[in-house]
């Protein structure tokens, strides 16, 4: 997974923002500050869908294009992308935490202390032979 150049960022924006499918001139009608040929979003929207960020059906004769993954999901692989290069992960992760306001830094813990818990019951579950 890499980040997304920018205007696949800003189409994947659009997507991300839609309550559903969209075609493609439904995207460009969507762009916030670009006015870009259709044959120019169309190109896009098939890279975007060729990486697997999107998925498409026929429509007729056009696609209709959907986000494979969410914005968040999308943002927490990227996370764990930086993770992964990083020398010392462990200190990677500690300096961004430092960083975090501590309304996030609070939020982070409870996510933490949730999955520990999780963790522990599966580990007992799987220890009974009950699943």
């Amino acid at each position: 997974m890499h980040g997304l150049g920018p205007l696949e960022a800003e189409v994947m924006d659009v997507v991300w923002a839609a309550d559903g499918a969209l075609r493609v001139r439904e995207v460009i009608e969507r762009m916030p500050h670009q006015q870009l040929a259709y044959t120019t979003v169309m190109t896009v929207l098939d890279k975007l869908h060729r990486k697997g960020w999107l998925a498409r059906v026929r429509d007729g004769r056009a696609y209709c294009y959907r986000s494979v993954l969410s914005r968040e999901a999308y943002c927490a692989a990227l996370m764990s992308e930086v993770l992964a290069a990083s020398r010392d992960p462990g200190e990677t992760l500690l300096r961004f935490v430092q960083a975090l306001p501590a309304e996030l830094a609070d939020q982070l813990v409870r996510a933490a202390a949730a999955r520990t818990v999780q963790d522990r019951a599966a580990v007992t579950v799987a220890g009974t032979g009950s699943a």
